[in-house]
């Protein structure tokens, strides 16, 4: 086969069938040539149950994926050409060849050509992206991280969908808590300052006195005047207290994200852009109890998950009782991450607690505490 793989040029189709062995991921394999960014690729497109996954192999690569995936793995394999079809047959360690002559035909490179509109470009000047390792020394995409890349802009573009009328002429003051590293915060800088020309002060909090230091070289490094990295922790420590606009919360480890909301709420902050994680408390707590989602509770691995969406959605609820209107909304695809929940919040009125006696009678009867509600009514 690997002889007219590499006839890439003449390659019309190829298709994989009828795996050998049940443990074989896929069971159907199809690759069809395809022009991207004016080079020449196959897109596979692998079948596995009901579910269809593309990916992108590069033609000069062909040989080589097709020996790791397809040789010896599927008793079918029919390689159709310009001017032939050879299929191979796998059966008890033997190998059988057929070829049929047919009529002259072209490959057709389908284009993939057509490019989203993205609020971060290929081209842009962004430092961060440089340094993360996703665009080349010349703004080009790496080929290894468009999903990282298209990650990063679906995030951008959930804070878009909030702040793309923002006032120009009004300043915006944004806190992130538990920023770590700090990619998405200079990502965020450059959003709003070079990108919707507003005017904002971003200040990133982290417990780690190393992270901070590196972060703020960095900022003076991209030339970032407005955005600062500061060692606290939110549920002790005295932290920016004039005007807040934004409080974003990524991945802030368990009762962080409830102290980050906390304080979001108790400060009056219009925008809150929070994804949870690593959700224990609930967990240690909640018992079967007598009411009717004991039964999720039994095993393991599902108590942890259902515990997590709890968290999660008495936050939420939470959150709507502090006047906020709250869209729980997937961040990235279950597959990147299955920290895949955001709560993005817009503050629209006052306060009415109509939620907080359920969620204390869903605590009492199941016995568990949460800390949002505790700081927010004990």
């Amino acid at each position: 086969m690997l002889n007219e793989l590499n006839q890439s040029n003449d390659i019309i189709k190829i298709v994989a069938s009828n795996p050998l062995k049940t443990s074989c991921e896929y069971r159907k394999i199809v690759l069809q040539p395809m022009l991207l960014r004016e080079e020449e690729y196959f897109q596979a497109e692998l079948f596995k149950g009901t579910q269809v996954i593309h990916k992108n192999i590069s033609a000069i690569k062909l040989s080589e994926w097709a020996e790791n995936n397809l040789e010896g793995k599927y008793k079918q394999i029919l390689v159709s050409l310009r001017n032939k079809d050879v299929t191979y047959l796998y059966s008890k360690g033997k190998t059988t060849r057929l070829v049929q002559s047919v009529a002259e035909r072209k490959p057709i490179l389908r284009a993939n050509n057509r490019k989203k509109e993205y609020i971060l470009n290929e081209g842009d000047y962004i430092p961060a992206m440089f340094d993360l390792g996703i665009f080349t020394k010349d703004a080009k995409v790496v080929a290894g991280m468009y999903d990282k890349f298209k990650q990063i802009n679906r995030f951008v573009e959930t804070v878009d969908d909030l702040l793309k009328n923002y006032d120009t002429n009004s300043s915006l003051t944004l806190l992130d808590f538990g920023c770590g590293k700090s990619y998405l915060t200079f990502i965020i800088y450059h959003y709003l300052t070079n990108i919707r020309h507003i005017q904002a002060k971003i200040i990133g909090y982290d417990l780690k006195t190393d992270v901070v230091e590196q972060c703020n070289v960095l900022a003076r490094k991209y030339g970032y005047e407005n955005l600062h990295f500061v060692v606290a922790d939110v549920s002790k420590d005295v932290l920016y207290n004039e005007k807040i606009d934004v409080v974003v919360s990524l991945h802030a480890c368990d009762t962080a994200t409830d102290y980050a909301l906390n304080f979001a709420i108790k400060h009056q902050v219009h925008y809150i852009f929070s994804v949870p994680c690593c959700q224990h408390e609930v967990n240690s707590d909640i018992s079967q109890g007598d009411g009717d989602i004991g039964v999720l509770l039994k095993y393991g691995i599902v108590k942890e998950r259902v515990s997590a969406l709890l968290t999660d959605t008495i936050r939420a609820m939470l959150l709507e009782d502090a006047g906020y209107k709250v869209d729980v909304m997937e961040f990235v695809d279950f597959s990147h991450s299955p920290k895949n929940i955001m709560l993005r919040c817009v503050k629209k009125g006052r306060s009415k607690p109509h939620n907080a006696p359920k969620i204390r009678a869903l605590m009492e009867k199941y016995h568990f505490n949460q800390t949002l509600y505790r700081l927010l009514y004990e």
